[in-house]
């Protein structure tokens, strides 16, 4: 009999309830915004920058509305002006060249290796032609951090890290987000927290920190911050930096507080998953499970594999006969965007120049979220019948 899988492929798990709990506190005084506060309060969205920083080891933290903005404003904090070029992964969000565009700047797109991380070697090649590199681990996946961060202090290039797919993530035990002047992470609801919407930013830097607080429109209210710099520092910079409201509210705050608190169990989770799904798969004929290296900690809240040099008619067969059984691939190689799988060369507000050997992978990429609401069973399931079509079709 022909296994099918049932389950949702966009289900989350419900919010838990402390943090229902306490955003219903916030709901019945009403105090939203989060500079809203009564004497004595310190607010949620202050206390979850308080939190996050302890969590990460960082200094500073600012609580923002979307990962998108935290980029964004990460690239108006190090200085990006209209028309400066900026590095970043050909393999990423369409978020991330975005948030480049979104500041009037030039992406200038560095290859992917099989790992699905950036090519050193291109970026190494490319490292004279900007000052600053939005890194993103996109899907989750690290590349050597220790020679990427190597070759870019050498070159002064300043990194920006992309940590919406590597939230507890690690790279030789250092947390991602930790090895950039800035990192920034999404709490929208298919990354680690769930508040429908949301970022977070990070730094060490107490400039930078103080610029994002501005601009993300503190109105002068910096003193009720607990995860920033002392009010020296805003001194300098608060009539030099403009308003781009993008506030986060205490009551996503309030949402996100309880699970950040749980993530490491959670991270523990999607692992289990991950390795039952990856397990399954291994040893298809036609079918490359990308590796993990040993530095890596890495969060499998979703996962990849290569159907490398697949004709696009093969490719669309495998994605149709596992749809049938249930199981929804999505794939990087289309010519069309489809949901989020764009590419660099679909994003035509912006000059690119064909990657050859990233075109190539590009192609034969396939993706699939593995959410919490998957049992063990579900992703055993789940890899056997990816593996008996992948199979089908390479053997026909």
């Amino acid at each position: 009999m022909t296994e099918i899988f049932t389950g949702s492929f966009t289900q989350q798990e419900p919010i838990p309830e402390e943090a229902i709990e306490a955003a219903m506190a916030v709901l019945r005084h009403g105090r939203l915004h989060r500079y809203n506060v009564v004497h004595g309060e310190l607010g949620e969205t202050a206390l979850l920058e308080q939190e996050f920083a302890a969590q990460m080891g960082a200094k500073y933290c600012l609580a923002v509305s979307s990962g998108g903005y935290a980029l964004a404003t990460a690239l108006r904090a190090v200085g990006v002006q209209p028309g400066d070029p900026v590095l970043t992964n050909a393999f990423t969000l369409a978020p991330v060249p975005g948030a480049i565009a979104s500041v009037g700047a030039r992406p200038i797109f560095v290859g992917v290796t099989e790992s699905l991380t950036i090519d050193l070697d291109d970026l190494e090649a490319k490292l004279d032609q900007a000052k600053v590199l939005m890194l993103s681990h996109m899907r989750g996946h690290l590349c050597d951090m220790d020679r990427l961060m190597q070759m870019c202090d050498a070159a002064g290039v300043t990194v920006i890290e992309d940590c919406a797919h590597t939230m507890g993530a690690a790279w030789r035990g250092q947390l991602s987000g930790r090895q950039g002047a800035i990192g920034c992470y999404s709490c929208q609801t298919y990354k680690h927290v769930n508040s429908g919407e949301g970022g977070l930013l990070i730094t060490d830097d107490e400039e930078l920190a103080a610029k994002a607080t501005m601009l993300s429109g503190s109105y002068m209210l910096y003193e009720r911050h607990l995860a920033a710099p002392g009010p020296e520092v805003f001194e300098r910079i608060k009539y030099t930096t403009p308003n781009v409201s993008g506030r986060m509210d205490n009551l996503r705050a309030a949402i996100l507080r309880p699970q950040l608190r749980d993530l490491d169990r959670q991270v523990q989770r999607w692992n289990e998953r991950y390795d039952e799904i990856a397990a399954g798969l291994r040893g298809t004929p036609g079918l490359t499970i990308v590796g993990r290296p040993e530095e890596e900690a890495y969060v499998g809240s979703s996962i990849q594999f290569l159907l490398l040099d697949w004709s696009p008619k093969r490719i669309a067969e495998v994605i149709r006969r596992c749809s049938a059984r249930g199981v929804e691939l999505k794939w990087f190689g289309g010519a069309e965007p489809t949901g989020f799988t764009s590419r660099y060369d679909s994003w035509r507000y912006a000059d690119s120049v064909p990657l050859p050997t990233s075109d190539r992978i590009l192609a034969g990429i396939m993706d699939m979220r593995v959410p919490l609401t998957f049992s063990l069973e579900d992703c055993r399931l789940i890899a056997r019948i990816i593996r008996s079509e992948v199979g089908a079709v390479y053997q026909s």
